[in-house]
């Protein structure tokens, strides 16, 4: 099996050059771990004491982050080192101060994973959530060192519950512990003979509380918002926007509107603006003065979805057209309803919150007409939908502390 997981990595390597001609996203991958090794050898220096932490993209990082800095602020005397496997992770943190060193990760052959675990001699290791690199996990395991993964998610169809899954099992062999986010998680590890096992909850709970209680209001988001009812639309997509602007354009109601698109070209951007026909705006020409007559704000900018969910009453989540929706406990932290659509059954928040009431799944147009009238007119439903929400955020909360006290039990004294 080795054998074929390697030609498998390689083959990926290949298709990643050609995907390089024309894609962006494929060059940065290959540009940022060109001369790698040497780069790092030139920045590590042997006499210290390393934790490496690593996640695939930037929404495994966000998972991670609590960890990382509850980590740094605890034992002060180690030195972090983040890796990413993803350019949208790497490319947008790559200058995260709590991070000493930042780097992508080889790709996981087994002369890489020997020799960047050489360079970089970690005294324990965290993996976020679905990391599973054969090389990287086996030589950590030939050199006793400890390995954690954190706010991991086991589902029954994953590889290692397969009858056929025997090499997938044996990677989860090698882990010093699985700190898990729910109790069905451990249940199937266990089914497995895979013990070493706590159940912590998600650190993104921890993640976005910190957020909501850091968080500024942003003083043109203030002056947009008027007093008035206001729609956050966050990390949509195309058809999130089809039925939203729909909306928009249909509805005789006073509310203002923001949409945070997932991605901000200003060939996207221009398509909105046109297709809305109440008075729209971008905020990266908004000022004083014209942002009092608009009715929708497009984002066009990055970073600030996050605190402009602090002005809102109600949260579109965009994603649940598409492969699934994006994170909504950003929003659900701050006390609004989220609403997103068909595509959730992978988020166990998404399913929890729905039964709770503070979260609404839609279909189509007419669903999303429906519970958006709804709120129009029952202030007092909308009011408790959104307390639900943050309720369950924090009723939710001290994954980081569980895992930090796990790991003190088998690596840090």
């Amino acid at each position: 099996m080795p054998i074929i997981y390697s030609l498998v990595i390689r083959v990926y390597f290949s298709l990643i050059v050609i995907f390089s001609l024309f894609n962006n996203k494929a060059k940065l991958w290959l540009k940022g771990r060109r001369g790698l090794f040497n780069y790092i050898q030139s920045k590590i220096h042997s006499k210290e004491k390393i934790v490496w932490f690593h996640c695939a993209s930037l929404g495994e990082f966000e998972q991670g982050r609590p960890v990382i800095e509850e980590f740094k602020s605890k034992f002060s005397d180690y030195k972090i080192i983040l890796t990413f496997f993803s350019p949208s992770g790497y490319e947008l943190r790559k200058n995260y101060q709590i991070a000493d060193y930042i780097f992508y990760l080889p790709i996981d052959l087994k002369k890489n994973a020997r020799k960047f675990i050489e360079l970089i001699n970690p005294q324990m290791v965290f993996f976020v959530k679905y990391e599973f690199w054969y090389y990287y996990i086996k030589t950590l395991h030939e050199k006793n060192i400890p390995l954690y993964m954190i706010s991991a998610n086991f589902r029954r169809k994953q590889l290692f519950f397969r009858w056929y899954g025997g090499w997938y099992r044996g990677m989860l062999k090698y882990f010093t512990h699985l700190f898990v986010q729910e109790e069905n998680s451990k249940k199937l590890l266990s089914s497995i003979g895979i013990t070493n096992v706590s159940i912590c909850g998600d650190t993104r709970f921890d993640r976005v509380y910190s957020i909501s209680k850091q968080s500024k209001s942003l003083a043109l988001i203030e002056s947009f918002k008027k007093r008035r009812l206001t729609l956050i639309a966050g990390s949509t997509w195309e058809k999130d926007e089809k039925i939203l602007i729909k909306y928009i354009n249909s509805s005789s109601n006073d509310w203002q509107y923001i949409i945070v698109r997932h991605e901000i070209q200003p060939e996207h951007i221009r398509k909105i603006i046109k297709s809305i026909n109440k008075r729209s705006l971008k905020f990266s020409d908004a000022n004083k003065q014209n942002i009092e007559d608009a009715r929708v704000l497009i984002i066009d900018s990055v970073g600030l979805l996050a605190s402009i969910y602090k002005d809102g009453d109600v949260a579109y989540i965009g994603g649940g057209f598409g492969k699934g929706i994006h994170n909504i406990l950003e929003a659900a932290t701050f006390g609004i309803p989220v609403i997103f659509g068909p595509k959730y059954q992978k988020f166990r928040e998404a399913k929890e919150l729905i039964k709770q009431k503070g979260a609404f799944s839609v279909s189509n147009f007419s669903e999303l007409k429906s519970k958006l009238d709804e709120f129009v007119f029952d202030k007092d439903m909308l009011r408790k939908s959104g307390e639900i929400s943050q309720k369950y955020v924090i009723f939710n909360l001290g994954a980081t502390r569980k895992i930090i006290n796990g790991i003190r039990i088998y690596s840090v004294s």
